[in-house]
């Protein structure tokens, strides 16, 4: 689409140079880029109603949405105590209805003018009183001209969003949908295509200037939903290319080691754990051992709930590499992390005389060039880091397995830099937040997958309770209770410093409440994010040899912390968690033998059930559908114990970048494609693409010559990373 990028908007009808500045202010400076500012929803009035004919269908049970046109009769703002209505009576063939707003009440009341038409969608209700009302409803001004040309509201209208510095500039919703009806108009039919003819047949799509006049200006619901098809499925296609690129060039073109399972060290360290591993641990475990066996590069996900045992699999896989005269590494998010992987591995690992290092950030410089120097030589057999593993002057002497743990924490490009440090060796990326299928298809497509299904023996479900503020003595009653058993506790705050602003509690000012009141008979630790990891590892060190009955946390406890006395943990403010994380911080209680306890503490209002069946709906504030959100989270996490379910939902309620946090992790974010609502979209996107490099790897016949043009084009970048896992 190089020639429309290159016409300025000033060109298209009704713009001009005046206007094109207050469009090149919000990032639309061509035609192309308003062509693809797409509408963000969709008034249909393709099937307008009367007053009676609505009333009519609300008595015989309808629950659905409609559009009806009044004009303005009246307004009033209603006040009940200090909350606020505005309600706006309009006239439909001499029977009036109401709208009304509960919030932006000022807006609303200087919007609205008597005499004023206005095409009003959204669901209806009967009122008490018999009248026909409409809560929060989509509207649109009508004038005269609108009822002669195409913006007649018998149609399908495209609702776009109209940013400040555009609406300074005059630009209306009526005045910006005019401008792009003229740019879909003029130019749209030179819009040159992105697909390859053969996908776009095969996947019976429209082609790119169908489906810009149909997503923009829409002749009916089929032809709007087919153009919107076409864009999530390019969007999809495109990026499991990539994965599919990845995926063929470790298997097919780089050469990998090919490692001898020799079984004694082998059985000499299973024989010294006390525990056997579980049937899903042994067949996890098998699939790594063919891929170590194989001359091919392994590049394989390792996820299981928490506690499931993922450690051990990763520490057996060491045991084989080690033992073929590799040199093995493992990389952590954060330095509190690694340290704890370096005890428990070092310790596991005794048993076989193995040297296993530890390499952070904070170390001084005489025991970093130690360190460094036994990494160069392959002294070390072993090194268990954070990011300072890839930075310049680390060598390694023979690397031949790379771990890398919590692995969505670290860029592709991180990653990239440690599995360079090798030459080709076997990759396993290990994830403790489960990870829904549809995230590991579309961005772990290229990996295989291996899942440890089964906790190990004798672990107890953790019971989980909802509890409000009010509830906060009887806790700590239970948990004064369960110390007097031999149990030790955390209680996590959101924040380390108060925030007025969020009404969070603190971890530093509770704890000293909590320990010179409640707690002032109990040995109470604090651990928070701003101290160093050091501090960090003397407090979790010390809570282990319980020298602490309780722990007063942040979220820094989230990850790997593993304390087998550590039996309830009650977790504050639990409404403002997403899913993974509030599942996260309850795996690090009940990892003993006994039982395990986590209490979800929220404002006493997130308890009480918001009644809603679309969560899109208008009729709730932003406050309220967050507040909605929040309670599906809670009750979830009280029904489910099984991360994996847990992780769907937070999906579909959070999305990926929310979950993962998408700067850190490299997920790239969709632009008109959701992962959560469009999985049978993203499969045909997956299945295509992966058909198209399996016939033509190179990508060099003619029907895919486009697709190697637009990788260059818009994927350059991508394309160098391509080697990474």
């Amino acid at each position: 689409m190089s020639e429309l990028s290159n016409i300025s908007l000033q060109f298209v009808k009704s713009v001009g140079p005046k206007r094109a500045k207050a469009f090149a202010d919000v990032g639309l400076r061509t035609v192309e880029d308003l062509l693809f500012y797409f509408p963000f929803k969709y008034l249909d009035r393709t099937n307008i109603l009367s007053v009676n004919r609505i009333l009519n269908f609300l008595r015989n049970g309808y629950e659905g949405e409609v559009t009806v046109i009044g004009t303005v009769y009246g307004k009033e703002i209603i006040r009940y105590g200090r909350k606020q209505i505005m309600k706006v009576v309009l006239l439909n063939e001499g029977q009036t209805f109401e709208c009304i707003w509960f919030a932006g009440i000022k807006y609303f009341k200087e919007l609205f003018n008597e005499g004023e038409t206005y095409a009003i969608s959204g669901k209806p209700v009967i009122t008490k009183y018999g009248h026909l009302q409409i809560a929060h409803p989509d509207f649109d001004l009508i004038d005269e001209k609108e009822n002669k040309d195409f913006f007649n509201t018998g149609k399908i209208i495209p609702v776009y969003r109209i940013p400040g510095k555009i609406k300074a500039a005059k630009i209306g919703a009526i005045s910006l949908r005019r401008i792009i009806h003229n740019a879909v108009s003029a130019y749209a039919n030179k819009a040159k295509e992105t697909l390859p003819a053969v996908v776009i047949k095969k996947q019976k799509l429209q082609e790119i200037r169908e489906a810009l006049r149909n997503v923009h200006f829409p002749e009916s619901p089929v032809l709007l939903k087919g153009a919107w098809e076409r864009f999530k499925f390019e969007e999809f296609f495109y990026f499991e290319i990539l994965v599919a690129l990845r995926k063929y060039l470790r298997k097919e073109k780089l050469t990998g080691i090919s490692f001898e399972i020799k079984p004694e060290p082998v059985k000499t360290f299973l024989d010294s754990l006390p525990f056997e591993l579980t049937k899903s641990q042994l067949k996890v475990l098998h699939e790594i051992r063919l891929d170590m066996q194989s001359p091919k590069p392994m590049n394989r996900l390792l996820q299981g709930d928490v506690g499931s045992g993922k450690t051990i699999v990763a520490v057996v896989a060491m045991v084989i590499a080690v033992s073929n005269g590799y040199q093995c590494v493992l990389m952590a998010p954060t330095e509190i992390l690694a340290d704890q992987h370096y005890r428990g591995i070092k310790k596991l690992l005794e048993i076989l005389n193995y040297n296993v290092i530890n390499l952070v950030g904070g170390q001084g410089k005489k025991q970093r060039e130690e360190i460094l120097s036994q990494i160069k030589s392959g002294e070390a057999d072993v090194v268990i880091g954070t990011h300072a593993l890839f930075e310049e002057g680390v060598e390694f002497n023979n690397l031949g397995f790379a771990i890398i743990d919590e692995q969505h924490r670290f860029g592709v490009e991180q990653r990239g830099k440690l599995i360079n440090k090798g030459f080709s060796p076997d990759v396993l990326v290990m994830s403790a937040t489960p990870i829904p299928r549809t995230l590991t298809m579309t961005y772990y497509g290229d990996l295989d997958v291996s899942t440890i299904d089964e906790m190990p023996a004798g672990r107890k479900p953790v019971k989980t309770f909802l509890r409000g503020e009010s509830k906060l003595p009887a806790i700590f009653d239970f948990v004064k209770q369960k110390i007097a058993e031999g149990d030790q506790a955390f209680i996590v705050y959101p924040l380390v410093e108060e925030s007025e602003k969020l009404e969070l509690k603190a971890a530093t000012l509770y704890f000293e409440k909590l320990s010179k009141t409640v707690f002032a008979d109990y040995k109470v630790g604090l651990i928070h994010g701003k101290m160093n990891w050091r501090e960090k590892e003397e407090v979790m060190i010390n809570f282990s040899r319980k020298e602490f009955d309780i722990l007063i946390s942040t979220t820094v406890i989230e990850v790997g912390i593993d304390v087998p006395a550590a039996n309830i943990i009650v977790i504050n403010d639990a409404q403002r968690f997403g899913l993974s994380q509030l599942h996260q911080l309850r795996g690090r209680v009940g990892r003993g033998k006994r039982q395990g306890y986590a209490i979800l503490v929220a404002k006493d209002e997130y308890l009480k059930k918001v009644k809603l069946k679309n969560i899109e709906t208008d009729y709730l504030s932003p406050a309220e559908k967050e507040r909605y959100k929040a309670f599906i989270r809670l009750k979830s996490m009280e029904k489910y114990n099984d991360g994996f379910k847990l992780a769907e939902i937070d999906l579909k309620l959070r999305g990926p970048g929310n979950i993962f946090g998408t700067e850190q992790s490299g997920l790239p974010q969709f632009k008109y494609g959701d992962i959560a609502e469009d999985k049978e979209i993203l499969r045909k996107a997956k299945s295509a693409a992966f058909e198209v490099i399996g016939n033509d790897p190179e990508l060099k016949t003619p029907d895919y010559s486009l697709i190697k043009k637009m990788l260059f084009t818009n994927f350059k970048k991508n394309l160098e990373y391509i080697k990474i896992a």
